[in-house]
């Protein structure tokens, strides 16, 4: 294998690699916290053990789980968030309402009824994943939660084909979701309104273990806005339950910058002179063109995605190259990203 083969192979690697992290844990690819060093993920569980004590037929060991996180830890997360600056004043209020509820409790107080239940609005990728992934760390660090963990599905997760099936289904992912977070995306998708579609049984389903389960299951939907508001008032049921709604607005194109900055610093890549002026624009262009299919941090990521494959096929022609090169994105890689030909600066002539 030749050097030109290696250094393909090798930035492959890194996308390859980039691309099965955003896939496994989506809310951490550009806001998220870096993995626990215990090993277990965020509010999550540990990985369980393989092995068994007692030998074969015997009972697993019971998972454990990560100690509660630090509150302040988590709000100093939130803070450093990019964008989403409504969502961080309405996450704040309710961690301090949470806050004060516990409280309260331990106090031998008498508290309201305090619902924790959500409804997040806004399009692809502005982060409601990632803010329903933390609001289950938070209220695991409040102890409002027993286990932290966030569980998402959507409609294909909850609903089967057949009469009967589909509480069995909805059952299966709401036991994985106690003590945690169950995220329904596209929740209006649920709501078929077809006489031999079972949406409303997922849905009935899921009424009923909140109220069965409402000390230690927080359930929150998310979709586009008025799919969502027509969702929730759809059922008397969703709407006595869920009084509590976050909209999340597209990101600027500062902010996308911002993120493309964020994943050139996680992944070792600097921009040469006059680079983010081109991802700007590259930016400005896609979300232009694509609007809401775009998609906002996800859509950066792909253009990110992008302009590394233009530097692996630039250093690829490169006969040497050094530790400084691939770590590079050059205007050039960004225009050939966007489908067009170099176009390389004159050079200034000399007085």
């Amino acid at each position: 294998m030749d050097k030109k083969d290696e250094i393909i192979l090798r930035q492959l690697e890194v996308i390859r690699s980039m691309t099965d992290n955003s896939l496994s844990r989506m809310s951490g690819d550009f806001w998220g916290a870096p993995p626990r060093a215990d090993g277990a993920a965020q509010g999550g569980k540990k990985t369980p053990p393989t092995a068994t004590d007692g030998g074969a037929g015997a009972e697993p060991k019971e998972e454990e789980l990560p100690p509660p996180e630090d509150i302040n830890d988590l709000r100093a997360e939130l803070d450093g968030y990019i964008g989403l600056a409504e969502v961080k004043r309405e996450v704040s209020n309710l961690i301090n309402m949470a806050t004060v509820f516990q409280r309260r409790r331990d106090a031998g107080l008498p508290t309201a009824d305090l619902s924790l239940h959500m409804v997040f609005t806004g399009n692809p990728g502005t982060g409601k994943t990632m803010i329903a992934r933390l609001m289950a760390r938070v209220y695991r660090s409040l102890g409002i939660l027993s286990k932290g963990q966030l569980v998402e599905v959507d409609r294909s997760g909850l609903v089967a084909g057949y009469v009967g099936q589909t509480a069995i289904k909805t059952q299966q992912q709401l036991q994985k979701a106690l003590g945690g977070v169950l995220f329904i995306d596209e929740a209006y998708a649920l709501n078929g309104g077809a006489d031999n579609d079972f949406g409303q049984e997922a849905i009935d389903t899921v009424l009923k273990a909140m109220e069965d389960h409402r000390d230690d299951l927080v359930v929150i939907v998310a979709g586009y806005d008025a799919l969502m508001e027509r969702f929730i008032r759809s059922n008397p049921g969703l709407e006595s339950r869920f009084n509590r709604y976050l909209h999340f607005d597209d990101y600027s194109t500062d902010e996308m910058v911002d993120i493309f900055k964020l994943q050139c610093k996680k992944g070792c890549y600097t921009l040469a002179d006059g680079t983010e002026a081109e991802v700007r624009e590259f930016i400005d262009e896609a979300n232009d063109a694509g609007g809401v299919t775009f998609g906002n941090a996800r859509g950066v990521r792909n253009l990110f995605e992008q302009v590394l494959t233009q530097q692996a096929n630039r250093l690829a022609a490169m006969d040497d190259f050094t530790k400084e090169d691939l770590m590079t994105l050059t205007p050039e890689d960004v225009w050939h990203a966007r489908g067009m030909d170099y176009d390389a600066p004159l050079p200034t002539p000399e007085a």
